[in-house]
């Protein structure tokens, strides 16, 4: 069995502009001489590697440990793309996302710089996709995130934001991508693998 990790690693993570970044604090050293190692961290809910809930945009939505665990959890594809992923780009998305198999096309992992237009996030809405995944810091367009939160978020769909997937070739595997169990949370980093079929 290969498994890919596909997560940033969280104190040299990407962070979105105006986002605090993850801080380490060692609380306890053996090199100084106590007992034990301990250290605490803070971060954001959306630094690096993480998921969002529909809670992030929309103060009756879902937060993270309200979505089914299905969502994060699965069979799901890589598809390499580039540049917009305009209606027709994800509408071929989908067709070869279902040509690995109708689960894996409920999971869809997008490999490269491609960034998610209103109108391809409308296709994937309609299709009752669980989850979508980019290396991007943001599902949309950088500069205008909100209207492509919006589409998907309503629809349930979980979005994976900040993975890695240079290393992996497209395909079907087994993705996990459990949240941390944070009640109330709209967000939450994770640690997203990939598990080869």
């Amino acid at each position: 069995m290969k498994i890919h990790d596909i997560s940033q690693e969280v104190f040299a993570c990407e962070v979105y502009p105006g986002d605090p970044k993850p801080e380490k604090n060692v609380l306890s050293s053996m090199k100084n001489g106590d007992l034990y190692n301990l250290t605490a961290f803070s971060m954001c809910a959306h630094n690096g590697t993480h998921v969002d809930a529909p809670y992030h945009f929309y103060p009756d939505g879902r937060t993270v440990d309200e979505m089914p665990l299905d969502s994060f959890v699965g069979h799901a594809c890589v598809i390499s793309h580039s540049g917009s992923i305009t209606a027709k780009d994800a509408e071929n998305i989908l067709k070869k996302a279902e040509g690995y198999s109708d689960q894996c096309a409920k999971r869809i992992l997008i490999k490269g710089d491609g960034v998610l237009t209103e109108e391809g996030a409308e296709i994937f809405a309609r299709a009752g996709i669980k989850l979508f995944g980019t290396e991007s810091r943001s599902v949309g367009p950088e500069n205008a995130p909100m209207a492509v939160h919006l589409i998907m978020l309503h629809a349930q769909i979980v979005l994976l934001e900040g993975i890695r997937l240079s290393e992996v070739d497209d395909g079907a595997f087994i993705l996990n991508a459990a949240p941390l169990n944070l009640a109330g949370a709209d967000g939450s980093p994770c640690r997203a693998i990939l598990i080869e079929l």
